[in-house]
């Protein structure tokens, strides 16, 4: 039984990373452009100073909020948290076009302040506002919930979180090292929809079953 809620959490994790990965932002942007230069490893690399903001986050949600907020304020943020995670839906189905559409193109300005990636990664994560609203309202729900079923399942569901990361944007700076983009236009556009529809879903499924967290991992 502890096995299949760890392997759900991992699936979660991944599944709920990855919607977020495919999202283009200054990290993305900065694996693409570094990538150009080092190779492959860059977006690992870049990963990496993202992971250790996260890591940072993660602790104090788990050994922090999780130990003077009672079952009923996680329900809350729970509650909201749900219906954080519909909102980001609708908006990676509003804004899916011109998402895909600005690979082409990025902006990196403000990126050339280091070329080190684990410090882009870093400095992309913390400087990004949408990082900040997420683990405020969605991330930190998913982590308290998964944590009333035991700190494994938190583990599991951060881990699944990071391998979502990792895979991505070693696949993109990959790609882009070779010269390819990774994913056409299209292509990229049809699965952030997909990726929309399923944050709406599970937001809204989240929301009903805020009390349950056996029913979501």
């Amino acid at each position: 039984m502890l096995t299949l809620e760890i392997s759900r959490a991992l699936l979660l994790g991944f599944t709920i990373g990855l919607t977020g990965a495919l999202v283009p932002g200054p990290m993305l942007f900065a694996t693409i452009e570094v990538s150009l230069k080092r190779g492959w490893l860059a977006g690992p690399e870049v990963v990496l100073g993202h992971i250790l903001v996260e890591l940072v986050l993660s602790i104090i949600i788990l050994f922090g909020a999780a130990s003077f907020v009672g079952s009923g304020t996680i329900s809350a943020i729970s509650f909201i948290g749900g219906l954080a995670l519909m909102i980001f839906g609708l908006l990676t189905i509003k804004d899916a076009k011109a998402a895909a559409s600005s690979r082409a193109s990025p902006d990196a300005s403000g990126l050339k302040l280091t070329s080190n990636p684990i410090t882009l990664g870093l400095i992309t994560s913390v400087s990004n506002p949408y990082f900040w609203v997420w683990w405020l309202t969605a991330g930190s729900a998913l982590v308290l919930k998964a944590r009333e079923l035991g700190i494994l399942i938190s583990v599991a569901y951060i881990l699944g979180h990071w391998t979502a990361d990792l895979s991505w944007f070693t696949a993109v700076s990959g790609s882009f090292s070779r010269g390819k983009a990774l994913l056409s236009q299209k292509t990229h556009r049809y699965i952030l929809y997909a990726c929309g529809i399923f944050l709406i879903i599970f937001g809204f499924y989240f929301m009903l079953n805020y009390n349950s967290p056996a029913q979501l991992f």
